[in-house]
């Protein structure tokens, strides 16, 4: 297992001054950060059926919206992580609000256009002020507070991102998914109601730059990485990238951003097949009623009802969170991660065999397996960084285009082989991220 505690050698938190600060109110403000990406990210989920009925694309091509809007923490990444060391944190969180609330309200004229590349280029706006949130609070989290529970912090508050991804799949189910026509012909698509995604984001953008005004207003400490302690086996190093287990750890988020993207766009499509789901139609009204939710959960079509089950892929990596702040501090972060990856591997093995419920319920359950995969993958991979912790940061944050390239993947392989052989590529992802948490997360020189 590698130690986190080199990130934190020299900040307030680790300092000997015979009391801990209490960030309490800090972090509290930067949580409300986490639950606003997840519901926006998870959108896109519900975002690519319904453009792809609108603009009659085929799987590879619905997925350009992933490359351009996890495409976007490619590019921006890395200018984000200077701007964040030039600016500071706060500073850096308000400036990525800004940014993200234009993309948000470029998704009006987009829409009314009924053009597929400016929904293109809205996404990139709003995906590219995400990014600078990200590479502003992830590390931000992790410096705020004892070392030793990085993990658990940084779990803690993703918890809160994935009640943002729980939420998004239900209010887009019924917002813009349940204005879908019955026929998936160009016909049809020429009647669906545009402003069922106007709406949405205007009231996105709105939020957007509401918190950012709270935000400017709460008195966020300073915090300072270590910048002259850093580890014996780092001394030799001169950038973040001279880092061995960080370039893993790069390449580890790329696999389970990747992974997690690819399950979660397609699984509208997958749940919707009759060789999966006979008729998930009846079976989320039925599930409805059980529950006494069928006043508030009614699905109309085909696509609002598994729409409306994408809540449980990311609402099970929510309830994951809540439990991986506890399970962190008990079990060694690496192999609780690689024991979750083995598990996400598992499940989509599943899934692939089986048919019904079976298959259904074991791929939205890989949702669980993923929750603490971020979490325990980027603190991994900044442990003792020292003053590279903002570059590592960035480049970490670059490794999202995993979101990017593994979906389209996914759909090239998705058009010509099916959705069942396509979900073989998450596989591999994962167990890759086996092998970081058992292996790749240990310190060790570059060469």
């Amino acid at each position: 297992m590698a130690s986190i505690s080199p990130i934190l050698a020299n900040s307030p938190a680790a300092a000997d001054t015979g009391t801990q600060p209490r960030y309490t109110t800090a972090l509290s403000a930067v949580t409300t950060l986490f639950f606003l990406w997840g519901f926006i990210t998870c959108l896109n989920d519900i975002l690519i059926p319904y453009l792809k009925a609108i603009f009659q694309l085929s799987f590879a091509e619905a997925n350009l919206i992933n490359l351009c809007f996890f495409g976007a923490y490619f590019l921006v990444s890395i200018p984000a992580g200077k701007l964040v060391a030039r600016v500071g944190y706060k500073r850096g969180m308000l400036i990525g609000f800004a940014v993200a609330a234009l993309g948000a309200y470029l998704f009006y004229p987009a829409a009314a256009q009924r053009v597929y590349g400016l929904f293109l280029g809205a996404l990139f706006v709003l995906a590219s002020g995400i990014t600078i949130l990200q590479v502003a609070a992830n590390p931000y989290v992790a410096i705020l507070g004892p070392a030793k529970s990085a993990s658990a912090r940084l779990t803690l508050t993703q918890a809160f991102n994935s009640l943002g991804t729980f939420l998004a799949p239900l209010l887009g189910s019924a917002l813009i998914l349940s204005n879908l026509p019955k026929l998936n012909t160009a016909a049809s698509a020429a009647t669906i109601d545009v402003t069922a995604v106007q709406i949405p984001y205007l009231v996105i953008g709105t939020a957007l730059l509401l918190i950012s005004l709270m935000l400017s207003r709460v008195n966020l400490p300073q915090i300072v990485p270590a910048t002259e302690a850093v580890s014996a086996v780092d001394d030799r190093s001169t950038r973040a990238w001279h880092y061995r287990h960080l370039v893993l750890g790069v390449v580890g988020i790329f696999a389970y951003v990747g992974a997690e993207v690819a399950i979660g766009s397609h699984i509208v499509s997958y749940l919707s097949l009759s060789s999966v789901m006979s008729d998930i139609l009846i079976y989320v009204r039925n599930l409805a009623a059980n529950l006494g939710l069928q006043r508030f959960i009614n699905p109309q079509n085909t696509e609002e009802a598994a729409g409306i089950m994408v809540s449980f892929y990311w609402g099970a990596a929510m309830v994951g969170r809540f439990a991986g702040a506890y399970l962190l501090r008990k079990f060694s972060p690496a192999k609780l991660l690689a024991f979750n990856a083995v598990s996400a591997a598992v499940l989509i093995l599943i899934s692939i065999n089986t048919t019904g419920v079976i298959a259904m319920w074991s791929l939205l359950a890989v949702g669980l397996m993923n929750s603490i995969m971020w979490p325990v993958i980027f603190p991994l991979a900044l442990s003792g960084l020292g003053r590279h912790t903002e570059e590592g940061s960035g480049l970490l944050c670059t490794a999202v285009v995993g979101g990017a390239l593994v979906p389209m993947l996914f759909g090239v392989v998705a058009d010509h082989s099916g959705l069942r052989l396509a979900l073989l590529l998450p596989v591999l992802c994962y167990l890759y991220i086996v092998w970081y948490g058992l292996r790749g997360s240990r310190h060790t020189a570059a060469a």
